[in-house]
């Protein structure tokens, strides 16, 4: 059974952006079918946004030749109502928040503080890219 996840935005830049960086097992995990990324409209308007800040320096083609090779391997998950869950510092973190609950993730990956300290109060497992890779959820093929 694949892993359903969401990946907050600074780790899916991290794997796309470093193909041999730290996070590169989480790109063989979706690309093998072990994992599945949750995605919805809004934590995609994200990762869109970010991939063109110009600090990365992406043309429009490299920004889409990254969506390319994340997208298709995606769940999109539609998040309409209202959901419970704890108060975010930051308010841009709520999308991966409620995408968890919506499409009822097996955890939200992140290496965010401000959602990191809220694994308590989730009712779905908040754990940074070292904790999920060493976790129950993840076995590596």
């Amino acid at each position: 059974m694949p892993v359903r996840v969401v990946l907050d935005t600074n780790v899916l830049v991290s794997t796309l952006l470093f193909q041999a960086g730290a996070f590169s097992w989480l790109r063989s995990a979706w690309r093998s079918g072990n994992l599945i990324p949750l995605v919805s409209r809004e934590t995609t308007a994200e990762l869109m946004r970010v991939l063109a800040y110009p600090k990365f320096a992406l043309g429009v083609d490299d920004q889409q030749d990254l969506l390319d090779d994340y997208l298709p391997f995606c769940e999109t998950v539609s998040v309409t109502g209202a959901f419970d869950i704890p108060n975010c510092r930051d308010p841009f973190d709520r999308p991966f928040l409620e995408l968890a609950v919506a499409g009822n993730a097996d955890a939200l990956v992140t290496g965010d503080s401000d959602i990191l300290i809220l694994a308590d109060d989730f009712r779905i497992p908040v754990l940074s890219p070292a904790a999920f890779r060493h976790s129950r959820f993840w076995k590596e093929v």
